[in-house]
């Protein structure tokens, strides 16, 4: 799948956002080399979130579901497994813009959990 490139004001918009994330997960303690499912949602019509979940293996992604919010949309939850370092978030965030400009959709973020590396 040839995907387009991603529109680089849409993509600092982003980082800003993934930079607290990141924050977050350090001030929890997190050892970002952890490999560990990291998810992304995307919210569109329900063709394009459709086209995406049936390309989301060969994206790299497992598809962890669907919902409808009470207004309305629609969304697609995706998970990878990947370290949370800035190398590695940064590249989840290029895909994941590169993955809303060709499905047409709204990316939305990403989430996991912190890993410390400690048995809990």
């Amino acid at each position: 799948m040839n995907l387009p490139p991603f529109d680089p004001a849409r993509f600092e918009e982003e980082w800003a956002q993934d930079q607290d994330v990141l924050q977050n997960l350090a001030a929890n303690g997190d050892n970002p080399a952890i490999v560990r499912p990291v998810d992304v949602s995307f919210r569109g019509s329900g063709k394009a979130l459709a086209a995406l979940e049936e390309a989301a293996e060969e994206l790299g992604f497992t598809v962890l579901g669907d919902e409808q919010s009470e207004d309305g949309g629609l969304w697609l939850f995706l998970e990878r497994e990947q370290r949370t370092d800035e190398a590695s978030i940064r590249a989840l965030t290029e895909l994941c813009l590169r993955i809303e400009a060709y499905f047409g959709l709204e990316y939305d973020g990403w989430g996991c959990v912190a890993e410390t590396g400690m048995k809990h």
